[in-house]
């Protein structure tokens, strides 16, 4: 924890965030931009869904970053209330519109995916489902910490409903497994993948290059929110003064 606690100065935290976030934004884009070539003019169609197969290169990475923001909002809300992390709190709120962005990104593409493929815009089955009440816990999450600063909280619900909110996760992981689907089951495993790898290849790109354009904005909405606490700060002391 002593590393953690080494960033829990914000002065220390920006000196290397200032740096890192157009690295982090670049490369990203560079990324996307070189997966989305590959993904439109490179892979092959698929042999059953034909041009269709290639809202995979969105669709997958979206998934995962809704998926992954709302962990690292569950992790931020625990170093938040275990270890009282100063940064930990800015940074569940950091997370939480991306994360909300991007979840929806995934319910819009999934259902364009599902229009030819199951014949249906939308399916009331588990991992759409579940898919979608996490969209809606994002929004509680939201609502709920800008009610909290509003009203001078300490930050301790939010992060409370941070950590309950966790529960969602492991539910979307497994829904193809514990309910009848139309939705697909696991295509990638550590034993290897049921995607050609004509077509797969493009998406590892396209996964490290979204993960990286997240983890840029969400190092410039924190730093957007430090500098935004240290202006009222200073505007209270000035009017104190």
């Amino acid at each position: 924890m002593a590393s953690l606690h080494a960033f829990a100065n914000p002065a220390r935290f920006l000196k290397l965030a200032r740096p890192l976030t157009p690295f982090l934004f670049w490369g990203g884009l560079g990324l996307i931009v070189l997966g989305t070539w590959a993904g439109l003019l490179v892979t092959p169609p698929d042999y059953l869904q034909g041009e269709t197969v290639r809202i995979l290169y969105i669709h997958v990475p979206s998934a995962w970053l809704g998926m992954a923001g709302w962990s690292g909002i569950a992790a931020s809300s625990i170093l938040f209330l275990v270890w009282r992390h100063p940064l930990a709190g800015v940074a569940a709120r950091a997370i939480a519109l991306p994360g909300a962005v991007f979840t929806a990104l995934c319910l819009i593409t999934g259902s364009i995916w599902g229009r030819p493929t199951w014949g249906t815009w939308w399916q009331w089955d588990g991992r759409l489902t579940s898919m979608l009440l996490l969209f809606f816990v994002y929004l509680g999450y939201m609502a709920l910490a800008r009610a909290d600063a509003d009203r001078g909280g300490d930050g301790r619900i939010p992060a409370i409903y941070g950590v309950a909110g966790s529960v969602l996760l492991p539910i979307i992981r497994y829904s193809v497994v514990w309910w009848n689907t139309l939705h697909q089951g696991q295509s990638i495993g550590l034993t290897g993948s049921k995607i050609a790898g004509s077509i797969l290849w493009p998406l590892p790109v396209m996964l490290l290059g979204f993960t990286l354009f997240f983890a840029a904005i969400v190092l410039m909405r924190m730093r957007t929110m430090l500098a935004t606490a240290k202006s009222e700060a200073r505007m209270r002391r000035m009017a104190t003064s």
